[in-house]
């Protein structure tokens, strides 16, 4: 019998090692429920004050479609909370702030189907990089440090394992500018398969001190709808 290093250097010798051998490009778009299975806002707030804000809701409505798009409605006490991106352009319509936003010189804050926990052809499109690292011995899956291309000028960068047979990330590290420290870790499992694509539907999160901070579970999963462009529009 195969271990599983054994069987993760097998697919890797069929795949390569280009990233492009490890996205998800049967993926279109995706809406699902984000609910808050655990929160603990003194951990979160360590990894970020808006990360801990999240939260707070109890449960997020996701709407994800390639290229770039994405959609989450909340609701606070009575007040519906809306973000929706399109490309580099944010548009805010909470308490809070009512407006939109240029990403363009703020690639960090563009939403990924990677928080969701895949990677798609796009994103390496003129927008990330990637760079093989190893297979992991304890998993089989293959390791890769993710980053901005350079004219982005932003030096944040992610480490991630990827399932090299359903191709989603188990695992994903977050660092941060300059020095990289790292700020967060992040666990996707209970992967199922909808529409011909692999999804995890639960992640954790972990703060730099390795502190068990959040978890979600993803409900009401539909892959590949062919969500409106319209749920989308920012002017």
């Amino acid at each position: 019998m195969m271990t599983t290093l054994s069987a993760g250097l097998a697919l890797l010798v069929a795949q390569g090692n280009s990233i492009q051998s490890y996205v998800q490009n049967g993926f279109r778009d995706v809406s699902l429920t984000a609910r808050v299975q655990s929160g603990n806002q003194r951990e979160l707030t360590k990894i970020s004050k808006d990360f801990g804000f999240s939260y707070r809701f109890s449960y997020t409505n996701l709407s994800v479609k390639e290229p770039f798009r994405f959609r989450a409605e909340s609701m606070l006490d009575d007040t519906k909370l809306t973000v929706i991106q399109n490309g580099m352009t944010e548009k805010f319509n909470t308490p809070i702030y009512h407006g939109t936003q240029n990403l363009s010189k703020a690639p960090g804050r563009v939403h990924t189907p990677l928080e969701l926990g895949i990677l798609t052809p796009s994103m390496f499109d003129d927008f990330m990089t990637a760079r093989f690292v190893r297979m992991d011995r304890a998993t089989g899956n293959a390791v890769f440090d993710i980053t901005f291309v350079p004219r982005l000028d932003d030096t944040s960068r992610f480490r991630v394992w990827i399932d090299p047979q359903k191709k989603y990330t188990t695992r994903r590290e977050w660092y941060g500018q300059g020095k990289g420290n790292l700020k967060a870790t992040f666990i996707y499992d209970e992967p199922r398969e909808f529409n011909g694509v692999w999804l995890p539907t639960r992640s954790s999160v972990r703060n730099a001190d390795n502190i068990a901070a959040g978890s979600l579970t993803y409900q009401n999963v539909k892959v590949n709808q062919d969500l409106s462009d319209a749920l989308f529009k920012v002017k």
